[in-house]
């Protein structure tokens, strides 16, 4: 799954270009009478005030009552796109292109992608009522099978609420499908094979089941630097198991230029063996880098403290191991890597080898607590990294302490991923430890797949979950874990071991992650057509899109964005509005998206139907 650069489109056909004006030629005939951009806008100003206008009074026919909706709102992104502040602050004029476009200026359409034709062709069909949104993705699919759309206006009582029901069922059985597409880690299927997978790992180390289940020995024999490509080579040789020779290379390549590498044991069981890349395709792609990832690593390998710290934490750390973006809870970061790394972190400009040499040391980190208990603002602390449960519990139990004699500290909420990368981490004794804490305690993990849920993973929840300490997770909706309802067979897979789903984050748009990014389209999409079908105690992960230096800001509502531009490879420019919007001055940040044919092209590379995505482009 990749993404095109710019040098990778072809020349867009000039009638090709001109076909997406078909469902409003009068935006075509503005452009052909105009003789420049600003005689352009002032007359597609004019013209989408009259349509709107003329929908407004009632003078349009609209199918549903939704597509006349949907019309409003095109046309207000029609106008963000074509105003001359807009382009101001996206740095570059949309409105240029398709004024020198239409009168087939060959630089212009040379520029222009075909990401460019399709955002243009889905905003016109939306402005002149014609998109058919209304129908829906499963729409088509439901008439085709007979089901029966219920009108309340012509029917009512028990009749109404069995057709009512019936139509609810059908909808259930094509929700039911999809999900059926994503295996879980606890069908009896994946169990069993994990078994052997285990059996084979643990015949090839020489280990028994009692040592398998020692958090300790996991963290030992962690898959890392060179010692771990031999180890993935030789299981490759001498085992079923099976990884290509280009996956091979580049975790080489990685481990060769300081590039941080790491699997735990147990997350390699969760491989598929014998058949890979398909149902265990985003287990893989968690852990294994794509090759664009390691030459951007290896590009910026002197500088990349800070070309990839896209949250700007070094704007934000008013001590060292401290971050702060918020008025009352800030981070600390006692342990600077991870028994396993993710190819997606954010903090990948920190994260060093799973090693001693991670810990900071005692002076700094008790610094950084005291720097906590002089700002009584705090009630939360979050303790992250890298990953804290990698300490041991003894050096858990310190910092908790002196957290204890922090009156105005309410909460402590850590982050780690050990629950899904080797759940033998949350041990009794941990367990009680984190439950005997006088403060309430919290955790939030990084499940990313229903693949990755497992036996395991519930085991170690219930014994957090005993001792009151309740797991939150925090799902990174990045390129291989968003395919239809694939985060919908995650969230119940969940909520069947006991965790509960707190944030969806659109993954940050950082340069090396490009083979990762999604559009925010396809979040907003996820949320509306898929997990809405949910039960809300089941959809409870709020849409997150993070503002460097500012923090979360929320995908659920128009008013938290404004899409501003389209740029020539289609990508998508977005105004994101923070959270301390409303509350004291802040500035608005400028985001560059992923152009949405660019993922749909990704998505049909594994074999998904576009189609089912179509509705993808109306969502702003």
């Amino acid at each position: 799954m990749t993404i095109k650069s710019m040098t990778e489109y072809e020349t867009i056909n000039y009638k090709t270009f001109l076909d997406i004006f078909s469902p409003l030629p009068e935006i075509g005939e503005i452009l052909e009478e105009s003789e420049s951009v600003e005689e352009a806008r002032e007359k597609l100003f004019e013209f989408c005030k009259e349509l709107e206008w003329k929908i407004r009074m009632g003078r349009m026919k609209f199918k549903n009552e939704v597509d006349r909706w949907l019309s409003l709102k095109a046309i207000e992104v029609f106008l963000n796109i074509i105003s001359k502040d807009n382009e101001r602050l996206a740095g570059f004029s949309t409105l240029k292109y398709l004024w020198k476009a239409y009168k087939g200026d060959e630089e212009a359409l040379k520029e222009i992608g075909e990401g460019f034709i399709e955002e243009f062709k889905h905003l016109f069909l939306a402005m002149s009522g014609k998109a058919d949104y209304s129908l829906g993705f499963l729409g088509e699919r439901l008439l085709e099978e007979g089901a029966k759309f219920v009108d309340f206006s012509e029917i009512k009582g028990r009749e109404a609420g069995i057709a009512r029901s019936n139509f609810l069922d059908k909808v259930y059985e094509i929700m039911r499908e999809y999900i059926s597409r994503y295996p879980s880690g606890l069908d009896k299927r994946i169990i069993l094979k994990r078994k052997k997978n285990r059996e084979i790992l643990e015949e090839f180390f020489g280990i028994t089941d009692e040592e398998w289940f020692n958090y300790k020995w996991q963290f030992k024999n962690v898959l890392r630097g060179l010692k771990g490509v031999k180890i993935l080579r030789e299981l490759r040789e001498e085992t079923n198991f099976k990884i290509s020779d280009e996956d091979l290379e580049i975790i080489e390549k990685a481990v060769k230029n300081g590039i941080p590498f790491g699997i735990t044991p147990y997350y390699l069981h969760l491989f598929d063996f014998e058949n890979p890349y398909v149902e265990d395709l985003a287990v893989r792609r968690q852990v294994i880098p794509p090759e664009w990832y390691v030459e951007k690593m290896i590009e910026h390998k002197e500088d990349r403290n800070i070309a990839f710290d896209f949250m700007g934490e070094h704007d934000t750390s008013p001590i060292d191991l401290v971050t702060r973006r918020y008025v009352t809870i800030a981070i600390i970061k006692p342990y600077e890597s991870c028994p396993q790394i993710c190819v997606y972190c954010q903090r990948n400009w920190m994260v060093q080898d799973f090693s001693e040499k991670a810990f900071p040391g005692w002076e700094k980190v008790e610094k950084a607590l005291d720097w906590f208990a002089e700002h009584d603002s705090m009630i939360e602390i979050l303790i992250t990294g890298g990953d804290p449960f990698s300490l041991s519990d003894k050096a858990i139990e310190k910092m908790l302490n002196r957290i204890s004699e922090m009156n105005h500290v309410v909460g402590v909420r850590f982050g780690t991923r050990t629950i899904v990368t080797a759940p033998m981490r949350i041990t009794d004794e941990l367990a009680e430890l984190l439950g005997s804490f006088e403060k309430s305690v919290m955790i939030s993990t990084h499940v990313e797949n229903c693949y990755e849920i497992t036996p395991e993973v519930k085991e170690a929840v219930k014994k957090l979950r005993t001792n009151n300490i309740y797991v939150y997770n925090q799902h990174v909706f990045h390129r291989y874990v968003s395919r239809r309802f694939e985060n919908v067979a995650l969230r119940i897979a969940l909520k069947k071991v006991g965790i509960i789903p707190y944030y969806t984050f659109y993954p940050k748009g950082k340069m090396e992650h490009k083979d990762y990014l999604v559009p925010i389209a396809r979040l907003a999409q996820e949320v509306k057509e898929e997990a809405r079908l949910l039960p809300g105690s089941f959809r409870t992960d709020e849409p997150i899109f993070n503002v460097p230096r500012m923090g979360k800001n929320h995908l659920r509502a128009w008013q938290d964005r404004e899409l501003i531009a389209i740029k020539p490879n289609g990508s998508r420019v977005y105004l994101m509005h923070p959270w301390e919007k409303g509350i004291y001055p802040t500035k608005l940040y400028t985001y560059e998206d992923v152009p949405i044919k660019d993922y749909l092209d990704s998505l049909k590379e594994i074999g998904e139907n576009i189609e089912e995505y179509k509705t993808i482009w109306y969502y702003y």
